[in-house]
């Protein structure tokens, strides 16, 4: 399963515009905290805390986002990256980077942090209007932000940027097919993954598979075919996955996005490690992301046709 595909709430799209329908939600509410762009986790079992309303009251929870209901539950969205006292501490709970347990989390609940921390940042980057430079609001339950400024009054919605994401595959001459992975000079060492880029303006998803596999590694592709997407709020990303073929092998890398680009069995793959893992050996990107799973569908591939 591809981790933070699998969102369980009905976001109430016109009823959160209502304050009175919000303000009688947000006492029986379950509150994500963000510090930060962090989750806040148990210590114990590296699992979610959601809390309610009298545990963040003093955190100006009048404030928080509105995510949407799931089994009669409200869920909404809390910063606190200002408004909590540098000595407070939560007993039971730490503030985590949440690709740290990202892919051990419950679907559902992985999918509901990741859309928190994901506006959050939007917010916290979006104070001053685009258009006149005033201050921004909160609008609509905090899906959007309005500018106080009379004369101009616009709104901004939350962005998301396209990517995409491609596993390049190849049968070469000797009957084994390979699949290209790259690496950046800033990953830790030995990790390698697939091949990815933002889409241009005026750009086709198949057409910007092109571009980028060309400009990161001097490859030309064909045959671009869709297989899944996944929302990557890191900070606002939407990731389009893709498999292509590649028509071209000789690999030139652009050194500006790449430090390595290689070309991987399946059998080299099996034996690689996985991001974070102690050493120096080759390594796959992290299991939550859509790039180990392109990888993982690749290998599978092999198997299913056996």
């Amino acid at each position: 399963m591809l981790q933070y595909t699998q969102l369980p709430l009905d976001r109430h799209s016109s009823e959160r515009k209502d304050p009175n329908w919000l303000l009688n939600k947000r006492p029986l509410g379950r509150y994500v905290l963000i510090n930060t762009d962090r989750n806040l986790f148990s210590i114990d079992n590296q699992t979610p805390l959601f809390l309610s309303y009298e545990q963040v009251k003093d955190f100006a929870p009048d404030n928080a986002i509105y995510l949407g209901e799931h089994q009669c539950q409200h869920y909404f969205a809390l910063d606190v990256s200002e408004t909590l006292p540098n000595d407070c501490a939560f007993a039971e709970g730490e503030f985590v980077d949440i690709r740290r347990y990202g892919s051990i989390v419950e679907p559902g609940a992985a999918a509901i942090l990741v859309l928190a921390r994901g506006l959050c940042h939007w917010h916290k980057t979006h104070r001053f209007c685009g258009r006149c430079g005033n201050e921004n609001i909160q609008a609509e339950a905090g899906h959007a932000r309005k500018c106080i400024n009379r004369d101009c009054r616009h709104l901004t919605f939350p962005r998301t940027d396209p990517a995409v994401i491609m596993l390049v595959h190849h049968m070469f001459n000797d009957g084994i097919e390979r699949c290209l992975l790259g690496r950046q000079a800033s990953w830790p060492e030995g990790v390698y993954s697939t091949l990815a880029g933002f889409v241009d303006p005026g750009e086709t998803l198949e057409a910007a598979v092109a571009r980028e596999v060309m400009e990161e590694a001097g490859i030309v592709v064909q045959s671009p075919r869709y297989i899944a997407s996944q929302p990557w709020p890191f900070p606002s990303s939407l990731m389009l996955g893709y498999m292509a073929q590649a028509s071209s092998t000789d690999i030139f890398i652009d050194q500006d996005e790449l430090s390595d680009a290689r070309w991987f069995s399946r059998d080299e793959l099996k034996h690689f490690g996985t991001w974070g893992d102690a050493g120096t050996d080759y390594k796959l990107p992290r299991c939550d992301s859509i790039s180990r799973y392109l990888i993982d569908t690749w290998v599978a591939q092999n198997e299913e046709n056996k």
